[in-house]
């Protein structure tokens, strides 16, 4: 019985040790020189525990993405003065370390979001100022070869301070990949282009828009599971709008506020994910809130019902993620210079402080990946 026990305690718990591990990416914002650039750390899924592994230099990372086969990095550089660029870098995930490829600059100012598909033919980012998207092809090595198409939008919204030219916040992937939406802060409009990316020169082509609400902002967007439902944050309004497929179009279901109902101070609205088996939703407010709505999802209708809201015990509440097993909420606490680490109840959805914190300056985006 000894023996069988030594073999199990041999055998068995490297596998577990490794399962109940995994890493979490950093993007930050380096003006303030309180960050240098990307941060990698090793997070215990047993106890929610963080310790740094490795950090890479780098200019305004603000928001990254992660290859599909957890290879490559890509941080947007949110410069402005017509350096606004993407970064590539090769990423070795066991030792939580990242490599230098490239660099390309998105020929537009203050780029905040990027995102690559599955198969990483193509990188994209999102150019806030320059409101425009950015197109990039990926080498086999993972570096990005030069942009290969660029799409400004046009028009304005009726906020005269924030709407007087378009501004494009995120773009996203439908589940199939068969399609970019990409969410247009000054022009209150979710773009849909069709992806095509067997066309070298011209992988991104335009289809229908969707409306989002006059002066409501589109920043980050969700979609369930099997595609049927869009889950939009809207900044400047605060609210969530919910989209249901049509045909080939999108009808608006459903709009909820994120703040409490007594809440009457300045809105920052900012990131939006569902839990990982599509039963809860939750959407971030800065400004003057510095919380997390919590929604329950009826998955056969798509619509919400709000479970309540719950303080990030921190201010600016940028970007946020759940750990690939739904236990932990991570919040990123752009003001306050960490990362708050909660307890997510499954069945409920709520949250609860586990009392960890990562300590970074100007935490801005969040990625797990696995290993």
């Amino acid at each position: 019985m000894k023996l069988l026990t030594i073999y199990l305690l041999l055998t068995v718990s490297p596998i577990m040790l490794l399962a109940q591990h995994t890493r979490l990416l950093v993007g930050t914002y380096t003006q303030s020189g309180k960050s240098e650039g990307i941060y990698v750390y090793d997070v215990d899924l047993g106890t929610g525990e963080a310790t740094q592994v490795s950090s890479i230099a780098s200019e305004n990372p603000s928001f990254l993405a992660l290859s599909a086969d957890g290879k490559y990095v890509y941080a947007v550089n949110e410069n402005g003065d017509g350096k606004g660029a993407v970064s590539a870098y090769a990423y070795d995930n066991q030792a939580g370390t990242l490599t230098f490829l490239n660099r390309q600059l998105t020929l537009g100012d203050h780029p905040c979001h990027v995102t690559t598909d599955r198969e990483g033919t193509h990188v994209i980012v999102s150019n806030y100022s320059g409101g425009s998207i950015s197109v990039f092809p990926v080498g086999p090595a993972g570096s990005l070869g030069g942009m290969v198409q660029q799409i400004h939008h046009e028009g304005s919204g009726p906020d005269l301070q924030r709407q007087q030219a378009p501004h494009v916040h995120s773009a996203f992937f439908n589940p199939d990949e068969t399609q970019l939406f990409v969410q247009d802060l000054g022009t209150d409009k979710v773009n849909i282009y069709d992806f095509r990316p067997e066309e070298a020169a011209r992988p991104l082509a335009a289809a229908p828009f969707i409306a989002g609400t006059p002066g409501g902002g589109p920043r980050h967007l969700t979609f369930s599971a099997d595609g049927r439902f869009i889950y939009l944050v809207q900044e400047m309004a605060a609210t969530v709008a919910v989209y249901q497929q049509r045909g080939d179009g999108w009808e608006a279901i459903q709009e909820e506020p994120i703040n409490a109902a007594d809440f009457a101070g300045a809105d920052g609205a900012a990131d939006i994910k569902l839990s990982p088996d599509g039963k809860f939703l939750y959407a971030s407010n800065r400004g003057d809130a510095n919380t997390l709505a919590i929604y329950g999802v009826d998955t056969a209708s798509g619509k919400l019902t709000k479970v309540g809201n719950q303080s990030v015990l921190g201010r600016g509440p940028r970007n946020f993620t759940l750990s690939p097993d739904g236990k932990y909420l991570l919040v990123a606490n752009q003001q306050t210079d960490e990362v708050v680490v909660f307890e997510r109840d499954a069945a409920s959805g709520l949250l609860t402080d586990t009392g960890n914190r990562i300590t970074v300056g100007s935490p801005v985006c969040l990625v797990f990946s696995s290993y």
